[in-house]
């Protein structure tokens, strides 16, 4: 999909106006996710320098990020300076016209403003806010500074992640500000539903360090009935054979999932010894779990004589699931991605064009999409606040002389 005009269809959050707080990606995510589907995300910036996000990653030409195109996608810029009461005051003004307000800023920092939930939702009972903090809203840790990799660390994702022989390792990516921003928006969808049957809003309270918490599987459930401690383990996960990623001749790594007896079976056909699979040593899930070490230096010797491309195409002909471990040159060339516009090339006033990620999940009747760009700082600004805020051109341009907008 070529996302140079408006999608023909309406996304499923249209007619939703949210109101958007905040900086870096967890907040910010969340008013992603729900700008993508449709809703009207009025995102309030800083006058002096709009979100950071506007200056992080690798430097570009032209004084641009290239992360602000996606994390900025399908929202309206309006800078406006939340440390006044003027500013205050007009915020109030748009969160009135608003079903969600989406913040991340630090516990406590809203009230400090007169822009607590128990305040806003007095003039406005069906608002939905949606509150992104490292640890939430409550608890002895709630006014602490919480970033992903703090939740990441305290939520149980570092410990196991990484080499077992090495320090902790990182994603290379800050999952739990986006696992964070992706419960926020869950929440907030589910929090809309309930309002369909109340009328009444309500506080969507989503902790980085819980969001990562909840992705732990059966972490805490193993240690509490036999006492087990899960650690590091590299790039497999142990007693689960074979899954992991092999070397192939051309120098690419391709990744086999056969951990159930069927698919192994096959895997074993495949490599030319079928009889491998009724091996005492890799006969049964356990088996082939207590063997784990020496089945993948089995599998990954025999992949190693074949080009990746004619490895993947014998698993396929054997239905066993494979896999390139994939870059973004990798991503764009490959034919499933572009069948299914995973990937979109967006116009930019700057770039022309630049590519991302789409919409995703993708729905039948209603997808999502992306509409456009993040935008410049404030660019929305006077179109919003004379529109939805009741001001005339000179009260802002008088507001814009004073840095307040």
């Amino acid at each position: 999909m070529s996302s140079d005009q408006e999608p023909k269809i309406p996304g499923p959050l249209d007619g939703l106006t949210v109101i958007e707080m905040g900086t870096l990606i967890a907040g910010p995510f969340c008013g992603q996710i729900l700008g993508d589907f449709g809703a009207e995300v009025i995102k309030i910036e800083d006058p002096a320098a709009g979100d950071p996000m506007r200056q992080w990653g690798r430097s570009l030409p032209k004084g641009h990020s290239p992360w602000w195109p996606v994390i900025g996608r399908n929202k309206k810029s309006v800078t406006l300076n939340l440390r006044t009461p003027e500013g205050q005051a007009i915020a109030r003004k748009l969160i009135g016209g608003a079903d969600v307000l989406v913040e991340n800023f630090r516990p406590g920092a809203l009230e400090k403003w007169g822009l607590g939930y128990d305040s806003l939702s007095a003039d406005n009972p069906g608002l939905v806010m949606a509150r992104v903090s490292g640890f939430g809203q409550t608890g002895p840790y709630a006014s602490r500074a919480g970033y992903a990799l703090i939740g990441e660390a305290m939520g149980g994702l570092r410990y196991i992640t990484g080499e077992p022989d090495r320090a902790p390792a990182r994603a290379g990516i800050s999952v739990g500000d986006s696992l964070a921003g992706l419960h926020a928006a869950l929440g907030t969808m589910m929090a809309l539903h309930s309002r369909h049957r109340t009328g009444k809003g309500q506080i969507v309270d989503a902790a980085i360090y819980e969001s990562v918490l909840s992705v732990m599987e059966n972490l805490i459930t193993e240690y509490g009935l036999t006492g087990y401690v899960r650690e590091r383990s590299g790039s497999v996960l142990p007693g689960i054979a074979p899954s992991n990623a092999y070397p192939t001749r051309d120098g690419a790594l391709v990744v086999i999932g056969a951990n159930q007896d069927t698919l192994f079976k096959r895997l074993c056909e495949a490599m030319g010894r079928p009889g491998l699979s009724d091996d005492p040593r890799y006969a049964g899930h356990a088996a082939r779990g207590e063997n784990q070490t020496e089945l993948d230096a089995l599998i990954g010797g025999w992949t190693a004589t074949l080009d990746a491309d004619a490895l993947l195409a014998l698993m396929e002909e054997k239905g066993v699931a494979a896999g390139r471990v994939y870059r973004a040159p990798d991503m764009l060339a490959d034919p499933q991605f572009a069948a299914r516009d995973a990937i979109v090339e967006v116009p930019h006033p700057v770039f022309g064009a630049v590519q991302m990620q789409n919409a995703f999940p993708k729905l039948t009747d209603t997808p999502g999409g992306v509409r456009w760009p993040g935008p410049a700082l404030g660019e929305h600004t006077d179109a919003v606040l004379t529109a939805r805020a009741g001001l005339s051109p000179d009260e802002v341009a008088d507001l814009r002389s004073k840095g307040i907008v």
